[in-house]
């Protein structure tokens, strides 16, 4: 592989190592349904607001979300819905191993 190539790998794996946390996918889920106030997700996650907003910033970084400042308050919303396509596909991907998992112990 040539270094521009590795390059462009490395630039994908980054964005999917963005979601790659269970409160990153919870955030990127729960701004589907609409945006959110950064107090909202910190109520929502239960985590104090300076791991909160890393995981934004994470995101954010990677592209997924966006902010509005508004007065004192920042609102987050869903730049990419497609990410929500690569969480669906995680969703199956359990189920078939699960289905497997099972047909395994039932032997």
């Amino acid at each position: 592989m040539n270094k521009k190539l590795k390059e462009y790998y490395s630039a994908r794996a980054t964005i999917i190592k963005a979601l790659a946390h269970p409160t990153r996918i919870f955030i990127v889920e729960q701004l589907e349904k609409g945006e959110r106030c950064v107090c909202e997700l910190q109520e929502m996650i239960g985590d104090d607001i300076s791991t909160v907003s890393k995981h934004l910033a994470i995101l954010k970084n990677a592209g997924f979300i966006s902010d509005d400042k508004r007065g004192l308050k920042i609102f987050y919303s869903l730049n990419m819905p497609c990410a929500l396509n690569f969480l669906e596909c995680a969703k199956k991907i359990l189920k078939n191993r699960a289905r497997h998992d099972l047909a395994l112990t039932c032997k």
